[in-house]
Formats: structure tokens, C-alpha cells, sequence
């Protein structure tokens, strides 16, 4: 396909999942679990949402100032994006470039494809490792962030470092797993 997001097959599951073996296994277990992160990602969307709406109800037309609602939002579409990166990433649904797709040969793309898969696996399971440090800093010192509301940032590390681990995870199935129809 020309915009980098392939087909979907009947019941909505993509088509560049495992489903066999060990790898189809992992990815019966994986996709329940990006399909919560991905429910629960819309609902923090429409939470922000509601609290940026508040604040501007609130300081404008009731004058009532907060000093919350820009933290909590920010926490809030943190936590989308990370937690339902897996869930795009199962659907190829993130932004990919495909012009070699369409000059190479069916088997060079497909091992073109398949090293882009590793690659971007090394550097999930590498950004993850960074988060989960910058996780277990912030819990071990207790770091909350500057502003008057003062929350912990653990909360926004471990969304990073949760979804970063479903991405590695599903980034891995493809590697390793994943078929090519393309």
C-alpha cells in the first residue's frame, strides 16, 4: 500500500502478526493486552480532553485559575501515547516510508523489511532500558516535578517504560515472527 499501513485481514487482526509457533503464541497473549493499553489510551485522550475543557471554563468564564490541569494532561496523552504504541505497531500503523517496497524484488524487500523490524527492536528495547533507569531514579528519590501541583514522576516513567516494553515485545514478534505478504 502506498501510504505504509497494510491491509487488515477479516477479524481485524493484522496481517504481519505471528500466528504460529511459539512467536503465534506470544502474540495471542501480546494482543489482548495491547488491546487494553489501546481502550485505555482513548480514555486518557478523552480525559485530557475534559480537563483542558475545564481549565478553560474554569479560568475564563468562572475565574476560577488551576495550576493542575496542564501537568495532568500532559501525564495523561504521556500515558496514550506510550501504552497503545504496541497496538499501532501490530498494525503497522505507524508512519513508514515504502518507496524501496515498491522497486524491490518481493524477497529483497522482504529481508529489507525484516532487518528495519530488528533494528527498530534494538532501539525500543534500548529506549526502554533507559526509561526503566529513569524510572527506578525517580522512585528512589522521590522526584516529583517543579510545578506548584508537585506530582511524583514515576507516573509518567512508568507509562514510558510500560509501553516502551509492550513495543519491544511486539516489535520482537515481528521480527522473529512476522509474515510478509507485502
Amino acid at each position: 500500500m502506498a501510504h505504509g499501513v497494510d491491509a487488515v485481514v477479516d477479524a481485524g487482526v493484522p496481517e504481519r502478526v505471528p500466528r504460529t509457533g511459539l512467536a503465534g503464541a506470544a502474540q495471542r497473549v501480546l494482543s489482548p493486552i495491547n488491546d487494553l493499553m489501546a481502550l485505555l489510551s482513548s480514555l486518557a485522550i478523552g480525559a485530557a480532553g475534559v480537563v483542558l475543557t475545564w481549565e478553560v471554563i474554569g479560568r475564563y468564564f468562572l475565574a476560577i485559575p488551576s495550576d493542575w490541569q496542564d501537568e495532568l494532561s500532559a501525564f495523561l496523552l504521556i500515558g496514550a501515547t506510550f501504552a497503545s504504541a504496541a497496538w499501532t505497531q501490530a498494525r503497522r500503523g505507524h508512519v513508514a516510508i515504502d518507496a524501496l517496497g515498491h522497486i524491490l524484488p518481493p524477497r529483497v524487500d522482504a529481508v529489507r523489511r525484516r532487518l528495519a523490524d530488528g533494528l527498530a527492536f534494538l532501539f525500543c528495547a534500548y529506549f526502554t532500558w533507559k526509561c526503566y533507569g529513569q524510572l527506578c531514579e525517580a522512585i528512589e528519590d522521590g522526584t516529583i516535578s517543579s510545578s506548584a501541583w508537585g506530582p511524583p514522576l514515576w507516573i509518567p516513567y512508568l507509562c514510558m517504560t510500560a509501553g516502551m516494553a509492550l513495543l519491544s515485545a511486539q516489535q520482537l514478534l515481528q521480527t522473529l515472527g512476522g509474515r510478509d505478504k507485502s
